[in-house]
């Protein structure tokens, strides 16, 4: 499964050391050149597996920067262009207008279902907690669906 995704999912996931998780997860992980930029001014270094890509249609990237910021409409402009499986994004904002462009989307709650469901990890909950330690912003209601989901308990 290929996915694009926006800065935020893969800083949280650096943050705590669970990076790996999306090179277990999906087959292909690419990244925008500004999402890249964005991730490179509070991390470092990057993943080798991490695939940056160069958005091809800047007009339509110019038209989204009216509602989204820069990585995230390059992240909407590169899935489009790659036709990837999924966006893995968590603003509102941004997942609302990929839904409303036909993009497929993700949460990192969702990148963690599937790690679960898949057998790469035992449990969620440590990890949610991480995130949360962070500060990166998880609804109680979703954390608890997706918990659930993931046969353990909230």
């Amino acid at each position: 499964m290929l996915i694009v995704s926006d800065t935020s999912p893969v800083s949280a996931l650096l943050q705590i050391g669970r990076i790996e998780l999306l090179r277990d997860v999906f087959s292909a992980v690419c990244i925008p050149t500004a999402v890249r930029d964005e991730l490179l001014r509070f991390h470092s270094a990057l993943p080798e597996f991490l695939e940056v890509r160069e958005v091809s249609d800047r007009t339509q990237v110019q038209s989204l920067l009216a509602t989204l910021d820069l990585g995230e409409a390059e992240a909407i402009v590169l899935a489009l262009e790659c036709q990837a499986d999924r966006l893995l994004v968590d603003e509102r904002r941004c997942r609302t207008l990929a839904t409303q462009m036909g993009i497929p989307i993700i949460g990192l709650l969702g990148v963690l279902l599937l790690a679960r469901k898949q057998g790469i990890v035992g449990s969620i909950k440590d990890t949610i907690l991480e995130l949360r330690a962070t500060g990166f912003y998880l609804d109680d209601a979703v954390v608890r669906t997706v918990l659930l989901a993931a046969g353990e308990s909230p």
